[in-house]
């Protein structure tokens, strides 16, 4: 029953955080250790982002169907300058950064970037970038407008998110309005970029960490609710963001990474928490 209760609680914890600006791998990385369950890993948190995609998915299924119908019309006609197939391909450019980045630095993502001194200087420090990207950039660009290089340039920030702390969506939010993107149109393209690298990094950890991540009592079962619970959740959390954002600045976002990066501190310095 503790297992359940667990993986419960991690799902709620994955759902809410994935698509908010305050990394999900932090709370997942320090929420476990305050209870003492110790790191769950990097490859348990992949797994249950999976959840997440699905809310992705589901949330964003007319724009798939249309990127898809269009890519499909586009290599027909040898046309490829429609609305959506160019979405469709700054998304893919968008994922290349992560996929080279995630492969070359997959050992130092499982080990040495999950320390909580990196956890927590890493929430301060991009919560400095996300205040200064939203402060001082001009939001006039919609979807519509972007180019082959912004999907470039955005997915070289959603890369960053591979340092526990930085926040995918973080990251490539700040990307964004520094591409001068639209409050709304740079969340929801970085909720549609995360399509591909949440689902690349969940497959390849479940594969490659399966004797794992599947070994031991109820560990499948717990997988599956903590992933399950995740998309929930998740789902209302994109919800939630797109109808923030549309009026409010990322500042309560900004204060709350750095809080939460300074408790990290001093937790740690008071024994409370351990790496």
């Amino acid at each position: 029953m503790q297992e359940i209760l667990k993986a419960i609680l991690l799902g709620v914890v994955q759902g809410l955080t994935e698509f908010l600006p305050v990394s999900s791998t932090a709370h997942l990385r320090i929420i476990p250790s305050f209870f003492g369950w110790g790191d769950i890993g990097a490859s348990y948190t992949a797994v249950i982002q999976v959840g997440t995609m699905i809310a992705i998915i589901l949330y964003f299924r007319s724009d798939l169907i249309n990127m898809t119908k269009a890519m499909f019309t586009s290599l027909k006609t040898r046309d490829f300058g429609s609305k959506d197939t160019r979405l469709l391909i700054m998304i893919i450019l968008g994922t290349i950064p992560i996929v080279i980045f995630g492969f070359l630095l997959k050992d130092l993502i499982r080990n040495e970037f999950r320390n909580m001194y990196i956890v927590s200087a890493s929430l301060i420090f991009f919560s400095i970038v996300l205040y200064l990207a939203d402060r001082f950039t001009g939001k006039q660009r919609e979807i519509k407008d972007l180019k082959n290089f912004d999907g470039i340039f955005i997915g070289f920030f959603q890369a960053l998110a591979l340092i526990p702390g930085a926040s995918r969506s973080g990251s490539t939010i700040s990307g964004a309005f520094f591409r001068n993107m639209t409050r709304e149109d740079a969340a929801r393209f970085s909720f549609l970029l995360s399509i591909p690298a949440i689902l690349l990094s969940g497959v390849y950890e479940l594969y490659s960490q399966r004797a794992t991540l599947l070994s031991g009592e109820n560990a499948v079962l717990s997988l599956i609710i903590a992933t399950v619970v995740s998309g929930v959740v998740g789902y209302w959390s994109i919800w939630f963001l797109l109808s923030y954002i549309k009026k409010h600045s990322m500042l309560l976002f900004v204060v709350y990474r750095i809080i939460f990066g300074i408790l990290i501190i001093i937790l740690l310095s008071a024994g409370i928490i351990h790496n």
